[in-house]
């Protein structure tokens, strides 16, 4: 009798963890960029470009548009034609990877943009807009036309920072002489070059370390180069 009863038990339970497990994997797939999905898409535009005649398969920006966010993939010209379905972790499914292109000149190269960190830059621009402030504070670097953001002028009692997709740190958020809110990648930029030591010099913008070896590019970000003792400092502004 025992035993009757704690058969339909367990089923109950089972069917309950996998109703609450199911959710959980569907946020991760969303999350995650998957090294697979990348390669269908971009199989998917090798595809359209080759039978366009060379054209690509992406959406119309500005031309003065961050070169990490110019080219964005426009997956109506590519699915169901040439993939199945759009990925689960690209924005339009419900994820947090915007997909786009890089290289689209020589070698275009499919890559994402972390939407999380767009969120938080517009969070700061909504709250600039409504305490009509410049949250600007100290310089950050001589010549260099960058500052530290004011936060208290914005109404918060702590920094707002992002997590690094390259790494565990959290970013801090600049703000440039523009009035526009950027990511401060100097942490990865310095973990790159203190253990890889690649061969960089003064003037170069090295931000391709970190788009060129990984999937996510440091999108909402300011050019970056080495100084004398080979540390990542802001590019000198002409502005």
């Amino acid at each position: 009798m025992k035993r009757a009863l704690l058969l339909p038990i367990i089923v109950i339970i089972s069917v309950f963890l996998s109703g609450c497990m199911y959710p959980q994997d569907e946020v991760e797939s969303q999350q995650t960029p998957y090294e697979d999905q990348l390669e269908t898409v971009q199989k998917a535009v090798d595809t359209f470009q080759g039978q366009s005649g060379g054209l690509l398969p992406i959406k119309t920006k500005d031309m003065a548009t961050d070169q990490y966010i110019k080219y964005p993939i426009d997956f109506a010209k590519i699915v169901p034609s040439l993939t199945e379905k759009i990925p689960s972790n690209a924005y339009e499914q419900g994820g947090i990877y915007q997909y786009v292109l890089m290289d689209v000149e020589e070698n275009p190269t499919v890559k994402l943009v972390d939407l999380r960190v767009a969120e938080r830059i517009r969070e700061l621009i909504l709250r600039k807009t409504v305490n009509g402030v410049l949250p600007f504070k100290d310089a950050i670097q001589e010549g260099a036309n960058v500052y530290e953001v004011d936060f208290k002028k914005m109404g918060l009692k702590e920094p707002l920072t992002v997590e690094s997709p390259y790494s565990d740190a959290q970013l801090p958020i600049v703000v440039g002489g523009d009035g526009k809110f950027y990511i401060d990648y100097s942490i990865d930029l310095t973990r790159v070059l203190e253990k890889e030591k690649p061969s960089v010099k003064p003037g170069d913008d090295i931000r391709y370390l970190l788009s060129d070896n990984h999937p996510i590019l440091p999108a909402y970000s300011l050019p970056y180069t080495v100084d004398e003792n080979n540390e990542p400092i802001f590019m000198k502004s002409s502005k």
